[in-house]
């Protein structure tokens, strides 16, 4: 199976990495800053489940290649809109395009750039950042990459795609319950990157407090209320096992979201957030803690530009 990876950042680079470790024939499309850095220093892993390097096949936009029979699509919201028109010449009638972004707005975008019958479900959990030479470093046992059809069957191009995956050091998993495991992680990214960036700390700290708690509960009932009246397929009870989670969750972890803040990079305030207070809106909620949590990053983007 041809695999085309859409970046080859800290995380299409550690999936894209571990499946052409396994043997997989993936090639990753990039842009020429990105690919200067692979040809000179190759596809750097560092990670506690093994490192690897290896010399991979890159493709820019404006380059010349077949379709692919798969595409993983890993960028962030803000870029998804160029994603979409750099790989659209290498998407054919049977490609399948999986999205790793997090939120749930990209997909309706993919829909209607692609086709219903092109889009997978998917979502990942990796805790991984770029370091210097654009090497991936991978610093925790989570290393997950889910995966399936949205209305949940097991088709015959899914099991494919299953077997492409098999057999990596990264987690891939097949799932039945593909649009609602997209839901639960909306609902924990948005809890947890919310709060780690209002407060400016790792989770720790902020749990250990009443007030951040508080917070912490606020989030996850605001944005389920919301969620739920979209129809999403939350699961009874999400709220107090995601809670427990966070609880749960390493003193110092932080979100991929303040990691970006602190280092002056573009945040995906709209796609996480303005999204659902859009919705709510509609729906006659009141939402106050998102909304604290939006304007906390909207005022982050005005300072920053």
């Amino acid at each position: 199976m041809r695999i085309l990876v859409v970046g080859a950042g800290a995380v299409g680079g550690y999936f894209g990495g571990r499946l052409i470790e396994n043997g997989e024939d993936v090639t990753f499309l990039v842009r020429e800053r990105r690919a200067h850095q692979l040809r000179e220093h190759g596809l750097q892993i560092e990670s506690v489940h093994g490192d690897f390097k290896c010399q991979p096949k890159t493709l820019k936009a404006e380059e010349k290649a077949d379709p692919f029979d798969a595409v993983i699509l890993s960028t962030k919201a803000y870029h998804l809109k160029g994603a979409i028109d750099s790989l659209e010449p290498f998407v054919g009638e049977d490609t399948m395009i999986l999205p790793l972004l997090n939120g749930m707005s990209h997909v309706d975008v993919l829909v209607e750039a692609f086709g219903e019958e092109k889009v997978l479900g998917g979502l990942c959990f990796v805790e991984s950042t770029l370091g210097e030479a654009g090497k991936v470093i991978q610093t925790s046992p989570i290393h997950d990459l889910v995966f399936g059809e949205r209305n949940g069957e097991r088709t015959t191009r899914i099991t494919k795609l299953e077997e492409a995956f098999s057999g990596t050091k990264a987690n891939f998993r097949l799932s039945d319950t593909i649009e609602q495991e997209m839901w639960h992680k909306y609902l924990f990214i948005t809890t947890l990157s919310g709060v780690t960036s209002l407060y400016r700390s790792p989770i720790g700290p902020i749990r250990e407090t009443d007030e951040g708690a508080d917070r912490i509960k606020a989030v996850l009932s605001q944005a389920a209320t919301v969620m739920r009246n979209l129809e999403a397929p939350l699961a009874d009870h999400i709220e107090d096992a995601l809670y427990d989670k966070i609880r749960g969750m390493g003193y110092t972890m932080k979100s991929s979201l303040q990691r970006d803040m602190e280092k002056n990079l573009s945040v995906e305030a709209d796609h996480l957030y303005g999204y659902l207070l859009e919705a709510a809106e509609g729906q006659g909620v009141k939402a106050p803690d998102l909304r604290l949590i939006y304007g906390n990053l909207k005022i982050y983007e005005i300072a920053s530009q």
